[in-house]
């Protein structure tokens, strides 16, 4: 029973900060992309990975912040289903070009957020 109260606390918590970084962010940010929901996706991919890679390491993390952490906040957080609508809707409305390259370089940022919370945790705690 308690796993299903962290993630839902994480859940609430990791989507009203994504809901806060769409307001506060997108009337600031111009251009084509919906850089909001990039830079949650990659801040996203870098505590998730940051996270699994510390304990993978052997750093002590309770299972129930862990669960918090990883399924509820980055799930909450993070979001595919937006990503997905907002790189079909480019494609749609301005070009084959500027969607194909919104997700290329999502994945890219993604990935390399991935590696650099790799490399933190190495340096937290080496092997």
């Amino acid at each position: 029973m308690l796993a299903f109260v962290l993630v839902t606390l994480g859940s609430a918590i990791g989507g009203l900060c994504r809901y806060l970084v769409s307001v506060l962010l997108t009337p600031r940010l111009s251009g084509s992309w919906p850089l909001a929901t990039l830079l949650v996706n990659v801040f996203g991919c870098f505590v998730l990975s940051l996270v699994n890679e510390t304990v993978l390491r052997g750093v002590p993390l309770r299972p129930s912040l862990r669960l918090l952490l990883t399924t509820g906040f980055c799930g909450g957080f993070t979001t595919y289903s937006t990503f997905n609508y907002e790189t079909v809707s480019l494609v749609e409305q301005r070009s084959f070009w500027s969607g194909t390259g919104y997700a290329l370089t999502t994945m890219m940022l993604c990935l390399g957020a991935h590696g650099l919370a790799s490399l933190l945790a190495r340096t937290l705690r080496p092997t």
